[in-house]
């Protein structure tokens, strides 16, 4: 018996023996066939946000948005197994790649909080607005010179601090009606405005009832007016693209949303102060500019439509330049709606500044189509751009003369204002002939505008567009199971044709589309398409207020912005731009992700990596 045990036991050993090394081998198989973000998808999502490839997509996902702030506390920017804050010995950060394994961090800088040195905080610090040395400097303020860009050198390389008990925003579709007071603590505007219904305060919170200086009876009754009054402007399918001069707190441009309308709103800084700071944290798509000597960083034949209620814009100023830039930006055939007291008063100072707008405005060849007043006795008076160059040749006096197209610059950034007219081209007319209705013209691709554009193509654009369907669906969306409600103001850093956009045309978010100005000019696309955008150049800092985005993205932008700037002052921008709890999301090549990945993580952030091919990370509320 003991030796046909011994046996049995012989024999069974080799068979084990062999067993084993099979399971290790089918192991080692499954290893290395696994897509890696299911591989260590614990890892890799542990926010409510962000979830593994393998989660349900269907399954509800918590808010971004709490009810309250949480702690400010300092933010951990690794993305753990357990979910813990790994921080090295200088308080610094440890990102997550897509395989689980800690990212070595190679960069090593000390941030500072601006303005600490002159002994105050630069809460609302915007670099190209408040260069008070070269605002200073300037010979004259007469037309506005004062708002225009002056961007510091070198760019500041500091993080602008929040304001005391800033919290997480309202969410969209509350916070269009009420936002914290503590986000943008400026009282000066809800004591200034408090006779026209602006904006008033309750309690924590700033509450905006939808009137305005022209508003009386609410923006809804206003808009309502507009379409009665001229029924061809049919809002959300004729008119889908707004520009809004002078906005106030942007109501127009909020309650023109309901109507599926888009409206770029724009101020100057503090000329009311915060208007374009508070139309941000209510979702509002909005920008800081002014008409002062230089062009709106616009294409032309832009906007559907222009609106201008008592915007403290001096259209026959400077020679009537301030109104060719509008005809320069307004799309043939496209609208501008003037409501101001010289429509309607008769006093000698108003019906001074109407007789000069009717001379102006036929010297551009713009028609009055409609002049009308609505029950409250406010006024307003519509204008069309022609659509043909017959009124312009018909002139008895050439004045202003049509520019010479081969002089004009081909990109709107630093471009001092014209004095002649872009002549409407053959193309330009047939477009606006066939003008597509919206939601039709997000696909359509422009061909009567770009056909002599060789660097265009209608096949590269339907190919960027269902590439971008595939990528937002497929990565963005399962992959990486964004929750795109948690979002509502959205830039894409370098945009194209506006693809990423499009594709999350049905989401309730907005998408400020950038197009860098060293890069291809795609912007006069995105603007047919139906959505906005705007020419940047993100070695210098953007026109808009800190903490104004949820969400940052970007396609390939940081490689050739090496050529000319340093990431640094980059990465200072997008730190400034997004608001804590905000995120950003980033394709690049796999060194410009790692580079990027460890800047990110001396400001705290929370990163991870996908596929070695996009960074995503989350602001916290650390502070140096």
């Amino acid at each position: 018996m003991a030796t046909t045990r011994i046996q049995l036991s012989e024999r069974r050993n080799p068979f084990l023996l062999t067993l084993a090394v099979l399971i290790v081998t089918l192991l080692v198989i499954i290893y290395f066939t696994t897509d890696i973000t299911n591989r260590f998808s614990t890892f890799y999502f542990p926010s409510p946000d962000l979830k593994s490839s393998n989660s349900n997509p269907s399954t509800p996902q918590s808010q971004l948005f709490p009810p309250s702030a949480p702690n400010p506390r300092a933010s951990s920017t690794s993305f753990s197994g357990d979910g813990s804050s790994k921080l090295d010995e200088r308080g610094e950060g440890k990102g997550v790649s897509g395989d689980g394994e800690e990212v070595t961090k190679e960069f090593d800088f000390r941030w500072e909080i601006c303005g600490r040195e002159k002994g105050s905080e630069a809460v609302d610090n915007i670099p190209c607005l408040d260069n008070m040395k070269a605002i200073k400097a300037l010979k004259s303020r007469r037309r506005m010179e004062h708002r225009e860009r002056h961007c510091p050198k070198p760019s500041p390389r500091c993080l602008v601090p929040l304001p005391l008990g800033y919290k997480i925003p309202v969410p969209w579709p509350k916070s269009r009606d009420m936002i914290w007071y503590d986000n943008v603590p400026h009282p000066k505007l809800v004591e200034y405005k408090k006779d026209q219904n602006w904006v008033r305060k309750s309690g924590e919170y700033l509450l905006f009832p939808g009137g305005g200086t022209q508003f009386k009876d609410g923006v809804n009754a206003y808009t309502h007016f507009i379409e009665k009054t001229l029924p061809a402007i049919d809002w959300g399918r004729h008119t889908r693209v707004v520009l809004d001069v002078g906005c106030g707190v942007a109501s127009f441009g909020g309650y023109l949303l309901d109507k599926d309308v888009i409206t770029m709103s724009f101020a100057p800084k503090d000329e009311h102060e915060a208007q374009i700071q508070f139309a941000l944290e209510r979702g509002i798509p909005a920008v800081l500019s002014v008409i002062g000597t230089q062009q709106l960083t616009f294409p032309d034949n832009a906007f559907d439509l222009i609106h201008c209620a008592r915007c403290r814009v001096h259209w026959d100023g400077d020679g009537g330049k301030p109104l060719i830039e509008l005809n320069r930006i307004l799309r043939p055939g496209g609208y501008f709606v003037w409501s101001a007291t010289p429509v309607y008063r008769d006093d000698p100072r108003d019906q001074g500044v109407w007789n000069a707008m009717i001379t102006l405005t036929k010297s551009i060849c713009w028609r009055v189509v409609v002049k009308a007043t609505d029950t409250t006795g406010i006024g307003l008076v519509i204008y069309q751009k022609p659509t043909l160059n017959s009124c312009y040749n018909k002139r008895k006096v050439k004045n202003p003369p049509l520019c010479i197209q081969k002089n004009r610059s081909s990109i709107s950034w630093y471009t001092p204002l014209e004095d002649c007219l872009p002549p409407v081209h053959i193309a330009n007319s047939d477009a606006q002939q066939t003008w597509p209705v919206w939601p039709e013209r997000l696909n359509v691709w422009p061909s009567n505008i770009f056909e002599l554009n060789i660097e265009y193509g209608e096949e590269r654009f339907y190919e960027d567009m269902k590439h971008w369907e595939v990528l937002v669906s497929g990565i963005y969306t399962f992959d990486l199971a964004i929750n795109w409600s948690s979002f509502r103001n959205v830039m894409d850093m370098n945009a194209g044709f506006g693809g990423f956009s499009a594709a999350l045309v049905k989401e309730p978010l907005w998408v400020m589309n950038v197009v860098p100005i060293h890069g291809l000019d795609t912007l006069p696309v995105i603007f047919d398409r139906g959505l906005i955008g705007i020419y940047h150049d993100w070695c210098e800092s953007f026109n808009t207020y800190p903490r104004t985005y949820d969400l940052l993205h970007s396609s390939f932008l940081f490689g050739s912005l090496t050529k000319r700037c340093d990431l640094v002052d980059v990465v200072a921008e997008m730190d400034r731009l997004l608001r804590p709890g905000g995120w950003v999301l980033i394709q690049d090549t796999e060194e410009i992700i790692e580079k990027l990945n460890s800047m990110l993580q001396t400001l705290h952030w929370d990163t991870s990596i996908h596929k070695g091919a996009f960074l995503v990370g989350k602001k916290g509320f650390w502070r140096p």
